[in-house]
Formats: structure tokens, C-alpha cells, sequence
């Protein structure tokens, strides 16, 4: 493409471990020949930047809220007041009408106000032509903010399922109606949005998958001299991750596999609570922590069963991930997960929160290798299709460029 607009990325934390995908989605537009500014409101700290693309990216990203902390620059931010007062009060008009119920809420919605002030100057100064925000939370309240100071389109990709918990708190109609486009995950994402939004503006929702990039997990797979059956989990170590449930079923088929182990990637608020769950299991359960990406890949390589018992997703791309490494999944019937990954197919379905499902699946693919290499070609050949980053990206770009067309999916241009 020619004449790109120059664009700038807005979440509320980058980079982060868990939004690898945000990180991957910024490469893939600037292989694609886009200028790509990020912001993000707060810093994250240095445990979120295991790698090298981590570091890169948190410092050369735009910090809002590190920004207001000058008197001079938030000062300098309020000048809307002076040069353009009829924009400032009408953003602060909406922030006020869009603010959910509750003075705690209000007062939200007015640092909001004030964040977009910090950003709309910057992305001012950096003569951008469109911001595209990740997520429906406060960030995404700041863009569509931003957009009545300046004028610059936004749009912002909705991912769920945390994205349609609130939708009202998160007046998920104005910022569609306000947006450019909205990008959706799935087509389970996109009917949820058109059922919280104006039918009018159901035709700027479109669907935009989160990808991987599939050579990164190419390659054979290692010779093992174990008799290891390794299951995998890669995540955050929260509640709605389900993994209490993935312990249950470990704990009862362990007398009858006691090669079984479980290696679980990640870190998060519930960790040591998972820990003391897990302790009875002994050396059947490893914590691993936070990985980056390469070791995500080698970790993955290494795995017989990638386990996914999740309460709550989107499409989620750890089982991209772990489908391009021809690894054989498990997953729950939740959201659009059914969208990537096909029972008896590409893998396994199983409904959440059932740990007999659960332990049938992993009894199922343990006595099968030939079923889970299967499954494996399967899925891998399903990522290869529809959820590689460099043809989302491109997708993602006729949105922006407004070339998209009428395709619910639109058709990646060169």
C-alpha cells in the first residue's frame, strides 16, 4: 500500500506478557510498510518485557499517565480550553454523558477527560491520522475522547469475553457509533456487539482475528527420552482460567498415570493459591512463570497435550499458538473458541467446569499419539488459514486505509 496513514496504538498497559499479540499485531502492520506510534496509559513493569521485542517496545511507547505527572504538560494539555473551546466542552460534555452511575465512576470518567487532553496533544504533535485501541475499558473511553478534541478517527478491536461483562459501564453503543470501525475477534464477538449497539452502525463491525506468527513455532518437534505425557498451560493464573479444574482432573488420573505431568506458564493474581492447590500433587505440577515468547515456543515444542480449561475466552491465541506448533489441544465450549478449534477435528471441546470431560480428553488423546499428530496437522493447517498475523494485519489495514469493502472479513490487500 502507498500513502499510509500514520498510525499510533493505544491500550491501557503496553507491552504487556499476556497482549504478545498487540506486540505482534504493531510488527506485522510495520512489515506492511505503516508508521505505528504505540501509547499506552500507564508504564508496565520491567517482569512484563521478558524479551527483547518487550523491551524495545516499552521504551519507545507514549505513557499517558507518566506525561500528566509534569504541571507544565498537563497545563499545556488544557490549552483546548483556549484554542479550541467549543471542541473541549463537547469532550467533556461526552465524558460526563457517557460517565457510568456512582461518584467514583464520575470522577473516572474526568481523569479520562484529562488523559485524552495528554493524548490528543501528543498525537497532535505526531501528525497521526488514526488511533486504533485495543479493549473496551478506559482506554478505549480516552480515544473516543480524544476524537472530539481532535478530530482524528479512532477505532478500537473488541476482544470479550471481559469486553461484554460491562457493557453498559463501558457505553459500548457511543463508542461504536463514534468509531471509524469496529474490529471483532469472532463472529461470536461481532453478535454480541451488534446486540449492545445501534443497528445503524452494525456495518462498520467487522472481524478481525488475533494471529501468531506461524514460523516462529516451525521446526520438528525434539526427541524425548522420557516417558513423560506432558500437559501444557500457558496463561494467566486467574480464577476464570479454570485451572482448579485441570488440578482435579490430574489429581484422579494420577494413580493411574503416574508419568503425567503438568507445566503451567504464566503469573498472575491467583498464583499462590494455585500453588497450595497444587501442592499435593507434588513434582506433577511445575510453575514456570512468566516465558518469553522463544522459550513459549521451545516449551510448547516439548508438550504431548496443550490444556486450555478455561471458564471465559475470546479466541484465544495461546491455542494458536500452540496449534502452529502442530501441538494437540484441549479446550472448553466457551465464546468463540469453536471458531478455531473443531471437536474431533483440530482438537478437543469439552463443556467448562466438567472435570469428567476434562479427564476423558486427556485419557482419550494420552492413549492415541497417532490421534493427537492428526488433530495436530489439523489445527496447524486452520492457523496457517485464517490466523496468521501478517494476513490480519493486512486486513486490519483496509479498515484504517477505508478500502474494506462489504466483507464481514475483509480481504487483505498487498
Amino acid at each position: 500500500m502507498s500513502n499510509l496513514p500514520r498510525i499510533a496504538y493505544l491500550t491501557g498497559q503496553y507491552p504487556e506478557v499476556s497482549l504478545t499479540f498487540i506486540l505482534r499485531e504493531v510488527e506485522a502492520l510495520r512489515d506492511l510498510g505503516a508508521e505505528v506510534l504505540t501509547c499506552s496509559i500507564r508504564r508496565t513493569p520491567p517482569e512484563q518485557h521478558p524479551g527483547p521485542a518487550e523491551k524495545e517496545a516499552a521504551a519507545t511507547t507514549f505513557h499517558v499517565l507518566e506525561t500528566a505527572k509534569s504541571p507544565l504538560k498537563l497545563l499545556a494539555a488544557q490549552g483546548y480550553l483556549l484554542t479550541r473551546p467549543g471542541a473541549y466542552f463537547r469532550a467533556l460534555h461526552l465524558a460526563w454523558k457517557t460517565r457510568p452511575p456512582g461518584l467514583k465512576a464520575a470522577l473516572y470518567q474526568l481523569i479520562f477527560f484529562i488523559e485524552a487532553t495528554i493524548l490528543a496533544r501528543h498525537l497532535e504533535r505526531e501528525k497521526v491520522d488514526h488511533l486504533h485501541n485495543h479493549f473496551v475499558f478506559g482506554a478505549a473511553t480516552v480515544a473516543m475522547l480524544q476524537r472530539e478534541l481532535t478530530g482524528i478517527p479512532y477505532s478500537f478491536m473488541l476482544h470479550g469475553p471481559a469486553d461484554l461483562f460491562e457493557p453498559y459501564r463501558w457505553a459500548l453503543d457511543a463508542k461504536t457509533k463514534r468509531a471509524k470501525f469496529v474490529s471483532t475477534i469472532s463472529y461470536f464477538a461481532r453478535s454480541q456487539l451488534m446486540f449492545f449497539s445501534n443497528p445503524e452502525d452494525w456495518d462498520k463491525i467487522r472481524i478481525v482475528h488475533c494471529g501468531v506468527t506461524p514460523q516462529l513455532y516451525a521446526g520438528d518437534r525434539p526427541a524425548r527420552d522420557d516417558d513423560e505425557l506432558r500437559l501444557l498451560f500457558v496463561g494467566r493464573l486467574a480464577p476464570v482460567k479454570g485451572l482448579r479444574v485441570l488440578f482435579e482432573a490430574v489429581a484422579r488420573l494420577a494413580p493411574d498415570m503416574p508419568n503425567l505431568r503438568l507445566i503451567l506458564v504464566g503469573d498472575g493474581p491467583d498464583r499462590a493459591r494455585l500453588e497450595a492447590a497444587a501442592n499435593p500433587l507434588g513434582d506433577q505440577v511445575q510453575f514456570l512463570g512468566y516465558k518469553s515468547q522463544a522459550e513459549v515456543a521451545g516449551l510448547m515444542k516439548a508438550a504431548d497435550i496443550f490444556v486450555l480449561p478455561s471458564f471465559a475466552e475470546g479466541v484465544p491465541v495461546v491455542l494458536m499458538e500452540a496449534l502452529a506448533s502442530h501441538l494437540a489441544v484441549i479446550a472448553t465450549r466457551v465464546a468463540g473458541v469453536s471458531e478455531l478449534v473443531e471437536d474431533g477435528t483440530s482438537g478437543l471441546v469439552v463443556p467448562p467446569g466438567h472435570v469428567e470431560a476434562l479427564m476423558e480428553a486427556i485419557c482419550m488423546l494420552a492413549a492415541d499419539p497417532d490421534r493427537r499428530a492428526t488433530m495436530a496437522a489439523a489445527g496447524h493447517a486452520k492457523v496457517l488459514e485464517d490466523f496468521d498475523i501478517r494476513i490480519e494485519a493486512a486486513r486490519l489495514l483496509t479498515l484504517i486505509t477505508g478500502q474494506e469493502g462489504d466483507a464481514l472479513r475483509p480481504d487483505p490487500h498487498d
